[in-house]
């Protein structure tokens, strides 16, 4: 009897938390979007006055990045050797 007493708890307490799911589901997501979406905001706009720009370019403002130093960097320094093609001998 105690079986079936707690295979009726488990049953009772699984479709009471999927009703609640269903009620306050979306409402949960919505309000971990918006804070997730508020932190990236916040630290877009940390980084870009870090960088001394602002968020808001005026018009004809032209920005020339020089990445030709990062690219460098992953380039391998040694040289590993040539490339070899071979043909299959039957």
């Amino acid at each position: 009897m105690a079986i079936l007493e707690t295979i009726l708890i488990v049953l009772i307490v699984y479709y009471i938390l999927k009703i609640l799911a269903k009620r306050f589901g979306p409402v949960l997501l919505r309000y971990a979007a918006k804070k997730t979406e508020k932190r990236f905001r916040d630290a877009f706009e940390k980084q870009a006055r870090a960088q001394g720009r602002t968020t808001q370019s005026t018009e004809g403002e032209v920005t020339v990045d020089n990445t030709v130093r990062s690219n460098e960097r992953f380039r391998s320094k040694k040289k590993v050797g040539e490339y070899i093609d071979f043909e299959e001998v039957e």
